[in-house]
């Protein structure tokens, strides 16, 4: 299975609860994923509100044929910018995640050390105004081997189960 064939069986799984752009996506990326989710909490009636908050996730996709160290920082530095920018903090906002998926045939020793390196984090207002957190895994699907942050290690199960190579 080459990259952009598992790139669109992932894809697959995101469009039922994410909106999925494939044109005029940022560069380097292949497709964009965007979530939204607004919570309310009412006494009574709609009218006595006790709480609102929103929740807001953007997922970035590459597929290469080869991840190497410079691609790899330059797709970890323009997700988590791009991502960040989106941010609207405002009284509601409880966070806004970025996750950055790689799907390449090859993935240079080099590459996958940085990326399973990465630890980003952003607070708004000192939490008053919510947080980014920035999640990251890779897949090699020439031999099967997954790459992740620390945050990304809950999305080793879901990419065992689309590719099963993983």
């Amino acid at each position: 299975m080459n990259a952009s064939e598992a790139l669109e069986k992932l894809l697959r799984s995101y469009e039922q609860y994410y909106d999925i752009r494939r044109a005029d996506v940022t560069e380097p990326f292949a497709a964009e994923c965007a979530f939204h989710s607004h919570q309310q909490q009412y006494f009574l009636t709609r009218r006595a509100t006790i709480s609102e908050a929103e929740s807001h996730e953007y997922v970035f996709f590459a597929a290469e044929e080869r991840l190497t160290l410079p691609m790899a920082r330059r797709m970890d530095f323009t997700a988590w910018e791009t991502g960040t920018a989106r941010v609207d903090a405002h009284p509601n906002h409880r966070n806004t995640d970025v996750t950055l998926v790689v799907l390449a045939q090859r993935i240079d020793p080099e590459a996958a050390a940085f990326l399973k390196k990465l630890r980003r984090y952003k607070s708004y207002g000192h939490m008053l105004r919510g947080w980014s957190s920035y999640r990251v895994i890779a897949l090699e699907l020439s031999t099967g081997a997954l790459t992740c942050n620390r945050l990304g290690r809950d999305l080793r199960k879901l990419l065992r189960n689309i590719v099963p190579t993983a």
